[in-house]
């Protein structure tokens, strides 16, 4: 059974492993470095749909329809699937996911559902709950901009504090097959502010919750960063990657040796004009479920500490001037 290390940590004795994963992503993410690294590629943002939010639906839906067929099962073998996504009520996936008939459980962890979804779908499995069990989360550009900051008709110009959320999805299938990727543990974050109001500067404010849980994880479990091959964060940017470094060291912990960010590994940064990097659910479940578990299955990897971050404010509270809350979860992960 799992057993708690600490306050926070979640450990595996019987660690669930990954049965599959995949990927569906826009024209602009594929356009970028692992453009050749995902499962579906969509030329047209609308994905043949007459709205934004249903084309995010969509997106969800291809990637855990190509996860399943990955793993050659049928949507009644899952016992439950964690899923959200940034949109009000989370319709992107209820709007998408209601046809595979699977015992449904929505969250939200904003940025950082992935990690949630992932981290609590494991532990499903560990704890003899369900045989297999799934997370999915997703993001669009265009639906998140209107909800979030203003339609894309208003033609507001954005600093370049701002990220880009990307168009993309990823799903991930657990269960307990004798190889794959193992999920050892995990950490569930807990809420940080920084001060932040703007929400054109998330990483700024993701970047303390994402020092708070890697160092929380580094002390309970007694590991240090070159333990790992990889600590990932999930879209905190150039402006949060560099806030997650100086926060860290000046707590006495190096992590520019193996920390890389999500929202800086989907695009190209010097070609594409994405200022502050890739945000969104989708921008770090769709490196997750490309590169990250690629690497890990081929071996090219053998630890990592996928950490991703969530800013969890709504546009009531960023024109009441609140300060924005963040959360970050981890999933410690290793090679076959």
């Amino acid at each position: 059974m799992a057993h708690r290390i600490g306050q926070s940590t979640i450990m595996m004795d019987r660690p669930p492993r990954i049965l599959s994963w995949a990927s569906a992503v826009g024209p602009k993410e594929a356009e970028g470095p692992l453009g050749k690294e995902f499962d579906r590629v969509f030329t047209d943002p609308y994905l043949g749909k007459s709205t934004w939010e249903a084309a995010e639906s969509e997106l969800q839906r291809q990637a855990l329809s190509m996860a399943l067929r990955k793993a050659d099962l049928t949507p009644d073998a899952l016992q439950c699937l964690f899923a959200g996504d940034l949109l009000n009520q989370c319709i992107g996936s209820t709007g998408g996911l209601g046809g595979f008939e699977i015992p449904h459980a929505g969250i939200y962890g904003a940025c950082s559902t992935m990690a949630l979804g992932l981290l609590l779908a494991a532990c499903m499995v560990e704890g003899g709950i369900a045989q297999q069990a799934g997370a999915v989360t997703s993001s669009h550009f265009c639906a998140s901009e209107r909800q979030f900051r203003q339609p894309l008709e208003y033609g507001g110009q954005r600093p370049q504090t701002a990220g880009w959320t990307a168009t993309a999805a990823g799903a991930v299938l657990v269960g307990t097959p004798p190889s794959g990727v193992c999920i050892r543990g995990g950490i569930l974050g807990r809420l940080r502010q920084f001060g932040v109001t703007d929400a054109n500067n998330m990483g700024a404010a993701m970047a303390p919750a994402a020092a708070d849980t890697i160092l929380t994880f580094l002390q309970e479990t007694g590991m240090s960063p070159t333990d790992f091959d990889m600590i990932a964060t999930g879209d905190l940017g150039k402006v949060g990657s560099r806030l997650l470094r100086q926060i860290a060291e000046k707590e006495g912990v190096d992590l520019s040796l193996v920390h890389t960010d999500c929202g800086l590994n989907l695009y190209h940064t010097d070609k594409q004009d994405m200022h502050a990097g890739g945000s969104g659910c989708g921008c770090s479940a769709a490196v997750l479920c490309s590169r990250i578990l690629r690497q890990l299955r081929e071996g090219t990897l053998q630890r990592v500490l996928f950490v991703a971050t969530g800013s969890l404010h709504s546009p009531t509270s960023v024109q009441q001037g609140m300060p924005i809350t963040a959360i970050a979860h981890g999933v410690y992960l290793t090679a076959e």
